[in-house]
C-alpha cells in the first residue's frame, strides 16, 4: 500500500455531512487522536463487541499496534464520561486482491458500534456514510469490512462478496488419498512463525480474489506473542519445507484434550498458509494424522477447498458456510477496470446507488478478459443491459456469486443472463483467510 496514501487516509476529517447531522442531537463526532483518547476508544469497542473490560496493559498493547487505523468517535457531552465514545469506528488503507491477481485500493473499516444507551439516533448511519464519503473524497474506489451482523450493512450498499467455509473434520474417519509425502514437516516456535507467516502470506494473497493485507499488529495477536496474549503457550506452530530447504508453508494451531476419551481430542487451525500446493497438502496430512485428535475445526477457509478432494471420505467432514468479507464499490469503472473476466463481450450495466455515491451507466467492454468502461450516460442500449444496485455489483465483483444466480433470485435484471454471466466467471473462489 502506498504510504502517502496510507498517511493522507489517517489525516483526512470526519466527514461534514455526518457531523452536522449528529451536531443537531447536541453530539460531537471527530477524529481521536490523543494516547488517552485511543485508549478510551479502544476499551468502549471491547465492550461494544461485548468483551470483557481491558486491562490497562491489554489497553496500551492494543493502542501501540493500532496507529494504522483513523479512529472516528462521537461523543455526548451530557454523558456521565464524556471522555469516552459513545460510538465508534476505525478504517484504514489496504489492498483488495481481485480477480486476475491485481489489486485495488479499498478503505477497510471495523470497530463499528454504537452504545446501548444511543441506539436508534441514526448514529450508526452517520459513521457508515461518514467513512464512505471520506473514501469518496480520498479517491477510494471500494471499501470493504467484515461484520458481526450481517443484516446491518446491505442499506450502505456492502455486500457479501467472498463468503468463508467451517470445516468439522473426523480424523478417525478422512483417511487420506492425496499427494504422497515430501519435503519436511517441523515444530518451530510462535515467534519463528511470526517471523516467516507474513513473508508466505504476502506471497500467496494475490492469487485469492478477496485478501487482504494484513495489519503489522495482527500478526502478534495470532502468534500470540503480544506481552498480554492470553494463555499463548496453548499456540503450537509448524512449518514445512521442500526438498531443497526453502520453507513454503506454515500452520499454527491449538489442542485441547477430550478429557473422556483421550483419543479424540480436539485441534482448533487457527492459520494455514502454504505457498505452494505441496506445503498445503503436506501441512494438511500432517495435521489429520496427530496423534490423540479426533477432531480438527477451521474457519475462515475457501468454498473449494482442495483438501475436499484429498481425503478419502468427504463425509467425515461438516462444512457451514456464511457471510464473511463485504465489499462496497464507490467508483464503478476503476473498480472494473481493475479485475479480470472471462473471454470477450460487451454489458451495459445500470446501476442504482441509494446514497447516490456510484448511480449511473457504463458499457463494460471486455477483449481477451480485459475490461474497458465507458460512461454512456443516457444513450440508448447497444449491448445486453444488467440493471442492478450497487449493492448486487459488489456482490458479483469478486466471482462470489454469479449474475445467473442472482437474476434467479430476483436481485437483479438482465436482459440475457447466460450470455454476461460467464464474463465474470473467475477460476477460484474468492476467500478471506482473516477477521479484522
Amino acid at each position: 500500500m502506498d504510504a502517502s496514501a496510507a498517511a493522507a487516509h489517517l489525516a483526512r476529517d470526519v466527514d461534514p455531512v455526518s457531523r452536522e447531522r449528529l451536531e443537531a442531537q447536541g453530539l460531537t463526532m471527530t477524529l481521536v487522536t490523543g494516547d488517552a483518547d485511543r485508549e478510551a476508544f479502544i476499551q468502549v469497542v471491547a465492550r461494544g463487541f461485548l468483551d470483557p473490560e481491558l486491562t490497562a496493559e491489554q489497553v496500551r498493547e492494543a493502542r501501540a499496534r493500532g496507529d494504522y487505523r483513523r479512529m472516528t468517535g462521537v461523543y455526548d457531552p451530557a454523558a456521565p464520561s464524556a471522555s469516552a465514545p459513545v460510538a465508534t469506528s476505525a478504517s484504514w488503507l489496504s489492498e483488495l486482491t481481485v480477480p486476475g491477481g491485481g489489486v485495488l485500493a479499498g478503505s477497510a473499516v471495523s470497530a463499528v458500534t454504537v452504545a446501548p444507551t444511543h441506539r436508534r439516533r441514526g448514529i450508526a448511519r452517520a459513521l457508515l456514510e461518514a467513512e464512505l464519503r471520506s473514501a469518496v473524497a480520498g479517491d477510494v474506489p471500494l471499501a470493504m469490512l467484515t461484520v458481526s451482523e450481517a443484516t446491518l450493512y446491505g442499506r450502505y450498499g456492502f455486500a457479501p462478496a467472498a463468503p468463508a467455509a467451517t470445516w468439522v473434520i473426523d480424523t478417525k474417519r478422512a483417511g487420506w488419498r492425496g499427494p504422497g509425502r515430501s519435503g519436511r514437516v517441523d515444530f518451530v516456535s510462535r515467534d519463528t512463525w511470526r517471523e516467516i507467516a507474513p513473508g508466505l502470506h504476502e506471497e500467496v494473497r494475490r492469487r485469492s480474489a478477496g485478501e487482504l493485507e494484513i495489519p503489522a499488529g495482527h500478526w502478534d495477536s495470532f502468534a500470540g506473542t503480544r506481552p498480554d496474549a492470553k494463555d499463548p503457550g496453548k499456540k503450537r506452530a509448524i512449518q514445512w519445507r521442500d526438498d531443497a530447504g526453502r520453507i513454503r508453508g506454515a500452520a499454527l494451531y491449538t489442542v485441547t484434550e477430550n478429557g473422556e476419551d483421550w483419543t479424540k481430542s480436539r485441534v482448533d487451525l487457527l492459520s494455514l498458509i502454504a505457498a505452494t500446493p505441496a506445503a498445503y497438502a503436506a501441512l494438511w496430512r500432517f495435521l489429520l494424522e496427530l496423534d490423540l485428535v479426533g477432531e480438527i475445526r477451521a474457519g475462515e477457509l475457501a468454498v473449494d477447498e482442495p483438501l475436499w478432494w484429498m481425503i478419502a471420505d468427504q463425509r467425515a467432514v461438516t462444512i457451514t458456510v456464511r457471510d464473511h468479507q463485504y465489499v462496497r464499490i464507490l467508483d464503478v469503472p476503476r473498480a472494473l477496470e481493475a479485475r479480470t473476466y472471462t473471454g470477450s463481450g460487451e454489458v451495459l450495466l445500470d446501476v442504482e446507488d441509494s446514497l447516490g455515491l456510484s448511480t449511473g451507466r457504463w458499457l463494460l467492454r471486455v477483449i481477451d478478459g480485459l475490461g474497458t468502461v465507458e460512461d454512456v450516460g443516457d444513450s440508448a442500449a447497444t449491448a445486453p443491459v444488467l440493471r442492478l444496485g450497487i449493492e448486487e455489483l459488489s456482490a458479483i465483483y469478486l466471482g462470489g456469486v454469479s449474475v445467473t444466480t442472482l437474476a434467479a433470485a430476483g436481485r437483479i435484471a438482465v436482459d440475457d443472463a447466460d450470455l454476461v454471466a460467464p464474463l465474470f466467471l473467475t477460476p477460484r473462489a474468492p476467500r478471506l483467510s482473516f477477521w479484522y
